[in-house]
């Protein structure tokens, strides 16, 4: 019996871009089945990666975001020589990133073309950002041989859940499991205010919905309290406000019971797109265009002005139009329109 293809996939920092690689992981699945793929990841993520079944095994990186832990790379690729693998594919383009594979004695280390990895790298690839524009082409790309296109459809991400995790998580959330439709917002953005929606237009929102009838439910870490206390506050406490409260495999699980989810372009929107919920993404400071939520049940607002996308984590102008003014109602009839679409389907 043949022993299957063993890869080993150095996985990004990001929630978003953990999310975008499982592309990554179900093409090489769809071109051969049998390969065995585990990934190195940051602990945060191992709870993602325990919903995509295309992963054998996630390893928990011991470094911190840019430790560069040179003892440590070498000890950790040494201790995975045993696995035999047969590939690595890399998708940071650090140095760093490409040194355990190194260690590991991996006989093909693909990725692209970075700072200061050739040879750590020896299938490295260029990048050209006109036919890659994407994120997520970019991370499909590097499991195809060299040169070749990408299919037509790249596989949308996709999460699996648990009937039995979700209600555990209901009951320790102490969160009723109703026919109530639920609204969660996801006020938070990890890169900085220029991509949160503002707070009193989130709470216009969720007075909207809570008037009809609705559950409103706020998500997010402890960095996101303050935000989710001042909605909550301006819905006279009818939010049930989760943030800092939850685990990421909980917060997983939460989504998966969402009627509509809204949220800024965050790591949690990527996660709302997996789970296949009607979705409005709001981008500011940052471009649709290249990190996409990747769903087909997705509306996209931007105002698209003039200085937008800027990439900046503050406002550069002082006044954040491309967010003030993106009005509540705007966001509400993206829902409807969801849910719309949804009911016909």
């Amino acid at each position: 019996m043949s022993t299957p293809y063993r890869i080993l996939v150095i996985g990004p920092s990001w929630i978003g871009d953990m999310m975008m690689a499982q592309s990554l992981f179900m093409l090489l699945k769809q071109n051969n089945p049998d390969c065995c793929i585990d990934v190195l990841a940051p602990g945060w993520s191992l709870p993602l990666l325990v919903h995509m079944p295309e992963v054998s095994e996630a390893i928990r990186s011991p470094f911190q975001h840019g430790e560069a832990g040179l003892r440590q790379r070498y000890l950790l690729g040494k201790s995975l020589r045993g696995r035999h693998y047969d590939q690595a594919v890399i998708l940071p383009n650090s140095m760093k990133s490409a040194l355990v594979p190194y260690w590991a004695r991996i006989p093909l280390r693909t990725g692209f073309v970075g700072e200061m990895r050739y040879g750590l790298v020896n299938d490295a690839r260029k990048l050209n950002t006109d036919t890659l524009p994407k994120t997520v082409m970019r991370f499909t790309s590097l499991g195809l041989p060299a040169r070749q296109t990408l299919p037509e459809n790249i596989p949308l991400p996709h999460l699996a859940t648990n009937e039995l995790d979700i209600s555990a998580s209901l009951d320790t959330l102490n969160l009723a499991d109703t026919h109530t439709p639920v609204l969660a917002l996801c006020p938070g953005a990890e890169f900085g205010p220029a991509k949160q929606w503002p707070a009193r237009h989130l709470a216009t929102l969720a007075n909207d919905r809570l008037d009809q009838g609705w559950q409103v439910w706020l998500l997010g870490s402890d960095k996101d309290v303050d935000i989710c206390a001042s909605i909550t506050s301006s819905t006279k406490g009818r939010c049930k406000n989760l943030a800092g409260k939850t685990e990421l495999g909980q917060v997983i699980d939460l989504m998966s019971r969402a009627t509509a989810i809204v949220s800024n372009d965050s790591g949690l929107m990527h996660i709302a797109a997996a789970l296949d919920k009607p979705l409005v993404a709001i981008y500011g400071s940052s471009d649709p265009d290249f990190t996409p939520p990747l769903s087909n049940k997705v509306e996209i607002l931007s105002l698209r002005l003039s200085c937008s996308p800027c990439f900046k984590r503050k406002c550069p102008l002082g006044h954040l139009d491309c967010l003030n003014k993106l009005e509540p109602e705007r966001v509400s009839n993206a829902i409807d329109l969801l849910l719309e679409k949804e009911s016909n389907d």
